[in-house]
């Protein structure tokens, strides 16, 4: 996959081997009203769907929305497999690419709730000798470094080649410290995908226990999302009814099925499974306070600069970005960009929230900029 300046999550730089995916040839356009709907002209959120597909080229989008009072209404356009013809599954799952980060945020944070680990702790601390490299000491790089992209480390997914296989964590990290650090530890921002490899590794250490169950066990057992995994090694596939995801390497190229792939070289930045009314749950949960106590979600919720990543008055905080509404106020989310899939969502503290998916990773920013309009349509409207 290719990494482009506004990262939404884990992406490979370079194209997937062809012999992974089947080419689908030119897409069909239709299905683009929800079933339910009448006569009627579609509501505006609906239209924003319908777009994504028929002027931005999504073989689909889906969305969920809830408004103040709890209320949820699911939407889709397009098709949700291009070689069948077939619908797209309502709140169907996909992947969710580095919206991953703020579950591995929450867990971290929740340990230094637990007074198991520092912020202000150095990497060292728990895994001692580590991280070393040109510029990069894990002695001097803290957890909250991590967290909030000052750590200046090299984004190891800038560095993967072609080959789609299992990645351990360890070789991801490998793969980072063969570079140069960008900068020393908290004197810039720059996304990288290696500081949450590392804060997974650390979760694994002070635990015990695979991040994949902490997750399990602290977020989504707690909260209640039926329908969010963490992959297993070396499973390719997902679970419950999903559209298909599909890639194309060239702006005029065929799109090729990339449903099946192992998101190992994702790991802590990127490997999660959900559907959009499960992401809106675990956003609204932890705005809510259920799922961190209030002193971690307010360090949670302190903030830097992050417009060269995520546009405009956009901020990053601990593994969360804030970003300003067109009808006012603040929207809280992450987003997240996997091979096949992109989402963009975000809740606010007033009970409302959207997350939106498109079943083809987003390589221009004229179609980020539709995709985030979308979300604000949905959170204003």
């Amino acid at each position: 996959m290719r990494t482009q300046t506004r990262q939404q999550g884990g992406r490979r730089r370079r194209a997937v081997s062809a012999a992974t995916a089947v080419a689908i040839g030119v897409m069909t356009l239709g299905a683009l009203a929800p079933p339910a709907a009448s006569a009627a002209r579609p509501d505006a959120v609906q239209q924003s769907l319908n777009a994504l597909v028929r002027d931005d080229g999504m073989p689909a989008a889906l969305a969920s929305v809830q408004d103040r009072d709890g209320r949820t209404r699911t939407y889709t356009a397009g098709l949700g497999d291009l070689a069948t013809g077939s619908k797209v599954p309502r709140d169907g799952q996909v992947r969710i690419g580095s919206n991953t980060k703020t579950f591995v945020a929450v867990v971290v944070l929740q340990l230094v709730g637990e007074g198991k680990i520092g912020l202000d702790a150095t990497v060292d601390t728990y895994l001692p000798g580590l991280v070393r490299g040109e510029g990069t000491d894990g002695r001097h790089i803290t957890v909250r470094q991590l967290l909030q992209h000052t750590s200046g480390l090299p984004n190891y997914s800038n560095h993967l080649g072609d080959d789609v296989r299992y990645y351990a964590p360890r070789e991801l990290l490998d793969t980072a410290l063969r570079h140069p650090a960008d900068f020393a530890p908290g004197t810039s921002w720059k996304y990288s995908n290696t500081n949450y490899v590392l804060a997974g590794l650390i979760v694994q250490k002070v635990t015990g226990r695979p991040l994949a169950e902490e997750i399990d066990r602290r977020i989504m057992k707690r909260i209640g999302l039926r329908h969010t995994y963490f992959p297993a090694p070396g499973d390719a596939s997902i679970r419950e009814p999903h559209p298909h995801g599909y890639y194309r390497e060239s702006p005029d190229g065929p799109l090729r099925d990339i449903t099946e792939i192992d998101p190992s070289w994702g790991w802590a930045a990127g490997q999660m499974v959900s559907t959009n009314s499960d992401l809106n749950r675990f956003f609204s949960a932890l705005l809510a306070g259920h799922l961190l106590p209030p002193a971690q979600l307010a360090q949670m919720r302190s903030t830097v600069p992050a417009e060269a990543t995520f546009g405009p008055g956009a901020r990053y905080g601990l593994g969360l970005v804030s970003r300003p509404l067109p009808c006012g106020g603040l929207s809280w989310g992450h987003g997240g960009s996997f091979p096949g899939y992109e989402t963009r969502g975000g809740a606010t503290d007033d009970g409302r929230a959207t997350n939106i998916a498109v079943t083809m990773q987003l390589t221009d920013e004229a179609g980020r900029r539709n995709l985030e309009r979308a979300v604000d349509t949905a959170l204003c409207h």
